[in-house]
């Protein structure tokens, strides 16, 4: 890795040292809107095995996160029914950002500035690699799908639609 590939360290990349994970950095040029699918292609990856971080609220205002393969969408309605909620919707940028401590488009599921419950997609624990926003816009971590169920604590749930 050259000098200039090198990216500052972030509150997710922190943890991530801190709990002695190994992960590969992946640096890109964000494109505001282009999203996970954007981040796939420009990094030669395959957008099933990039995650993306969404930050939810319950019909009460409390947030969640749901990790997401790339190329899909989640269905609230399935989410929602498996966690016992009445119902689940995306937070407002501006909300999801007050939450997490990141900026959307930069959200990390890792370090973020509240405790908040963690969904991910069962698949996304079969793969052998995931990568996943490093705690800012235009990088992503390699990691071990596993590490979201260690140190995030979360839980499998079956809420994929294909976009």
């Amino acid at each position: 890795m050259g000098k200039k590939d090198k990216v500052s360290e972030t509150p997710a990349t922190a943890l991530l040292r801190q709990h002695g994970v190994a992960f590969t950095e992946h640096p890109y040029e964000y494109l505001e809107h282009g999203g996970a699918q954007h981040s796939a292609q420009v990094l030669g990856m395959d957008p099933f095995s990039v995650v993306k971080t969404l930050i939810m609220q319950d019909q009460d205002a409390k947030p969640l996160v749901v990790l997401m393969h790339g190329n899909c969408k989640v269905s609230t309605k399935n989410l929602a029914r498996q966690v016992g909620l009445k119902s689940i919707e995306p937070c407002s940028p501006e909300v999801a950002n007050r939450h997490s401590g990141y900026l959307v488009g930069g959200t990390s599921p890792f370090a973020t500035r509240r405790q908040m419950p963690v969904f991910v997609e069962e698949t996304i624990l079969a793969l052998p690699r995931i990568c996943i926003n490093g705690g800012r816009r235009g990088y992503l971590v390699g990691i071990d799908p596993q590490v979201c169920v260690q140190l995030l604590g979360a839980l499998p749930v079956n809420c994929a639609l294909a976009e």
